[in-house]
């Protein structure tokens, strides 16, 4: 879904529209699922090694973990 010309269109009219009006909730949205998707990709492929394994997984949790202290940054404490 992601790679659907139709979905990328909408999400950058979407983000447009957030930046327009100023809409910290949808930004943000927009932010933790971009970023998901990205650490997703980035941490994705993998061989059948375990270290590869392990080694993905804390890229995966480091990424998590830094999308969860951004957010919390922006909702709760920058305010």
């Amino acid at each position: 879904m992601a790679a659907d010309p139709r979905i990328l269109f909408g999400t950058v009219a979407l983000f447009v529209l957030a930046v327009l009006f100023r809409w910290k909730y949808v930004l943000l949205v927009l932010f933790a699922v971009g970023a998901t998707m990205g650490v997703l990709r980035y941490t994705g492929g993998g061989g059948p090694s375990e270290t590869i394994v392990d080694r993905n997984m804390m890229l995966f949790i480091g990424g998590t973990i830094v999308i969860a202290i951004v957010l919390i940054y922006f909702l709760f404490i920058r305010d």
